[in-house]
């Protein structure tokens, strides 16, 4: 058995409990609207929390409460909604509890991947683009080190690493997709499921997985979920826990601790340290220089935009205008290049200001957004 930390056993539980809380800092009752705008998506069927939209201000509307009470004195919260304890009362457990009813095909996932989840995650789940890699890795590669000479880091992804399939579901109906989280219906949801542990490997009864419902699900035997201690599952998992932290020598303390003598032990150095390497050990910081033979990047605007803005703009699976799409350019720039650079620094929508990259200066957003222009005529 590989025996790993579970501080990561409940990833998918760290989404529910952070919104836990409820205070009176939401505005007031949700509104609908009939067509969306980036940051905002339309009413969903059987989504988790119907895919309400907020008024905000002035017309505008979010997907999002937003704190509109007075910071002055003492807030004691207030009652939650129905919608916002049908949103957050989701919790999917290892024995099936709260599984939605509903099915969803691999093919209908693999579609919906490629819509919402491949310019973040890469094709089939493969990674690449700054997201968490999805899909491969292997149980083996568990064991290995960071220290370990010649040997890759481990690889931690759904099909080598998760314990439970329904920490993935979970994780998918509270948190994805990325833009408009909680709008997937419950046959979505299977659907992206199926995909993604058919794209790792996982089967059902030794069977490939072509489509997935609540009762095919409970099933599901992950590769690792045999590789986490303590066994935090059943109604021993308290005790479990307490045991294996009563031994220190469980989480790394080795000896006895010493707090005299300290920093007196000679220190070790590398004895044959290996000098002939291409490119040569250097301590300058400087990027390596593109070249625009090779499809690089060749302006400072250019590459500003591929670091803050192409995550959100090199499609519209994010509600943004993506780059290349004439018509919709246009359609934004009917009231001046000064009003969209306007909306570009201070925020609209679901964009925050500056797409969330505060460090660029206001004539550094300008000059991507000419950019984006440019490349959209």
């Amino acid at each position: 058995m590989i025996k790993l930390n579970n501080k990561l056993i409940a990833l998918g539980a760290s989404v529910i409990a952070s919104t836990l809380l409820v205070t009176n800092a939401f505005a007031a009752a949700p509104s609908k609207v009939d067509s969306a705008a980036a940051g905002v998506y339309n009413p969903t069927k059987n989504a988790l929390d119907g895919g309400v939209t907020y008024k905000r201000s002035n017309g505008s509307y979010t997907a999002y409460r937003i704190n509109e009470q007075s910071t002055k004195g003492v807030n004691f919260g207030r009652t939650p909604t129905p919608n916002e304890l049908k949103a957050w009362d989701a919790d999917i457990m290892p024995d099936g509890t709260g599984l939605p009813k509903g099915s969803g095909t691999v093919d209908d996932g693999e579609a919906l991947y490629d819509k919402d989840c491949a310019v973040c995650h890469g094709e089939f789940g493969a990674g690449g683009k700054g997201y968490p890699t999805l899909t491969g890795g292997t149980i083996d590669s568990l064991k290995n080190q960071r220290t370990c000479p010649g040997k890759d880091a481990p690889n931690r992804t759904i099909g080598s690493y998760w314990p439970q399939a329904s920490t993935l579901i979970w994780y998918i109906r509270d948190a994805m997709p990325y833009a408009h989280p909680k709008s997937y219906s419950p046959d979505q949801m299977y659907a992206m499921t199926a995909y993604l542990l058919k794209e790792s490997g996982v089967t059902i009864d030794g069977k490939e997985i072509e489509e997935l419902n609540q009762d095919n699900f409970k099933k599901i035997v992950m590769p690792n979920r045999n590789g986490f201690y303590p066994n935090i599952d059943g109604p021993k998992g308290v005790e479990n826990v307490r045991a294996f932290f009563k031994n220190p020598k469980n989480f790394g303390a080795v000896g006895t601790r010493c707090m005299t003598n300290c920093g007196k032990e000679s220190v070790a150095k590398i004895g044959n340290e290996i000098t002939d390497v291409v490119p040569a050990y250097t301590t300058a910081k400087d990027l390596p220089k593109v070249d625009p033979s090779k499809g690089g990047a060749v302006s400072e605007a250019e590459k500003l935009y591929e670091k803050s803005c192409a995550v959100c703009h090199k499609t519209d699976a994010m509600g943004a205008p993506a780059v290349g799409q004439k018509g919709v350019w246009a359609d934004l720039l009917v009231k001046g290049i000064d009003k969209v650079n306007h909306n570009a620094i201070n925020g609209l929508g679901g964009m925050p200001p500056k797409g969330g990259a505060m460090g660029l200066s206001d004539d550094q957003v300008k000059d991507i957004v000419k950019f984006m222009v440019e490349s959209s005529k």
